[in-house]
């Protein structure tokens, strides 16, 4: 039995409204499903920071250039895993 691999994307963006709808938008016209979903202000508020948990599929790299090119994107970075999703996990059980 495969298990699927999860990878985590964190996300620097501008804090604003609407933000979150462009990003999630675009997994979502890609049919790139998002398993999980964690964002909270960084510092003064002006940025977010956002934690994607996703399938780390073939697709996945493109996704990460394409969500680069949003225009409030700061930075992404992959992780293979994250402890932030590790901790709220333990709220669900």
């Amino acid at each position: 039995m495969n298990s699927i691999v999860k990878s985590v994307l964190e996300l620097e963006v501008n804090n604003h409204a609407g933000v979150m709808s462009h990003v999630v938008g675009l997994f979502s016209r890609r049919a790139y499903n998002v398993e999980g979903i964690l964002c909270m202000p960084v510092g003064d508020g002006r940025s977010s920071r956002v934690w994607l948990m996703v399938a780390g599929e073939a697709r996945l790299e493109q996704m990460i250039r394409q969500i680069g090119k949003l225009e409030d994107v700061l930075s992404v970075r992959r992780h293979g895993g994250h402890e932030v999703f590790e901790r709220v996990e333990e709220f669900f059980r």
